[in-house]
């Protein structure tokens, strides 16, 4: 068995895995990495605030959907990476959890958000996604995007409908 520091495994990030360091504070918006409890809207993108915190516990009250107002339990789990991500097996025992302040457009798809700010100084869109961040507002007044301020025109690739931009 081959021994890592550990150092070089908390500096390992991969999609899904929460940091390694994580801090927390109560009343600090936090977003849930895995589906938990279905059925009480504990799943892989449920948002809300921290209300208390032990070692083996988190209690937060969730913020948005049909749960709204209600108060769950986040239990640490055992993360593994995929063999794709890390050329060894690993596991981390942590609280399925990331601070939360912003969504990205492949998270935010089937949520419903107040406001929707867009980032179009560069080209990082891929098929639909573009429909996907502007559909997710509850109002089009909502939307504030940034570009480049040399572009007289603001433009973006990948677009399906061009009359959204209308």
């Amino acid at each position: 068995m081959i021994n890592y520091p550990s150092e070089y495994l908390n500096e390992i990030n991969c999609s899904g895995l929460p940091l390694a360091k994580l801090e927390l504070k109560v009343g600090c918006p936090i977003m849930v990495l895995q589906n938990l409890d279905v059925a009480n809207g504990v799943c892989n993108g449920s948002r809300g605030i921290l209300t208390r915190c032990s070692n083996r516990v988190l209690e937060m009250e969730l913020i948005t959907g049909d749960f709204a107002k209600k108060k769950v339990f986040i239990p640490r789990t055992c993360n593994v990476p995929t063999d794709e991500q890390v050329a060894f097996k690993f596991t981390r025992r942590q609280f399925p959890v990331c601070l939360y302040f912003a969504m990205t457009i492949n998270k935010s798809q089937g949520q419903t958000v107040k406001y929707v700010g867009l980032d179009l100084r560069r080209p990082v869109f891929t098929y639909g996604q573009f429909y996907v961040g502007v559909s997710r507002v509850t109002s089009v007044s909502n939307i504030k995007a940034i570009w480049e301020h040399e572009v007289k025109v603001a433009k973006s690739k990948n677009i399906v409908y061009s009359e959204v931009l209308l």
